[in-house]
């Protein structure tokens, strides 16, 4: 019997980009529902009783929930095609550490970059623009985070750059201007139709955080 993979998701996730950019690179097919986080599905919130986010991958009837998690275990389950992890144990160590990195940075700082100005801005600019830094320092000259291979850390940062646009534009500067070479892994990175095709458009984001802004009563 043909497993039955579901995906429940938010189209400006890039959490939920995660999960379709793995799923994309195994070649598994899957059913791809998207839900309105302001009347969630009965469906997202049996599946997820715990945090009630997405998104879900649902594999055989079975939730697997947070993002990262969720990557992890398609490679496990689907171990015939191209690996995300190195093979050196301490190799995989350190991507799961730069996974977590971004995880616990990049959406809460970017997020402050279009929520606040003034002061408050410029300071998560600026931390941004650091760990945007720190992770170019990692990147080095290579083709990829695991070097000539896309792998984990890759999958768990490029649906970032889906924000980058949007980012730039509430923060009046230029990501490709402070780190070039982090710039030029994006841009390899959208070459690969796993990522095209699971990125929405950058300027339709704009759009959508300036309207989420908006009900959320932020000018």
């Amino acid at each position: 019997m043909a497993d039955e993979v579901i995906l429940l998701n938010f189209w400006p996730s890039v959490f939920g980009m995660r999960i379709r950019i793995a799923l994309a690179e195994k070649g598994i097919e899957y059913e791809y529902r998207e839900e309105d986080l302001w009347n969630k599905s009965p469906l997202l919130l049996k599946m997820n009783p715990v945090h009630k986010k997405i998104p879900v991958l649902i594999h055989n009837g079975k939730p697997i929930c947070e993002s990262l998690i969720a990557v992890q275990y398609i490679d496990e389950v689907w171990k015939d095609k191209s690996p995300f992890f190195p093979s050196d144990p301490y190799e995989r160590a350190q991507a799961r550490f730069w996974a977590d990195y971004v995880d616990k940075k990049m959406y809460s700082i970017g997020r402050t970059v279009w929520t606040t100005k003034g002061e408050e801005q410029e300071a998560a600019k600026k931390e941004l623009i650091e760990m945007l830094k720190v992770l170019e320092g990692e990147l080095g000259d290579k083709a990829y985070f695991g070097g000539e291979n896309f792998g984990y850390i890759d999958i768990a940062l490029i649906p970032f750059y889906s924000r980058f646009y949007t980012l730039e534009t509430f923060g009046n500067f230029s990501i490709e201007a402070e780190c070039p070479k982090l710039m030029g892994w994006a841009k390899r990175c959208h070459k690969r139709e796993s990522v095209s095709n699971s990125l929405p458009d950058f300027h339709e984001v704009y759009d959508f955080v300036v309207q989420l802004n908006k009900r959320l009563g932020i000018s």
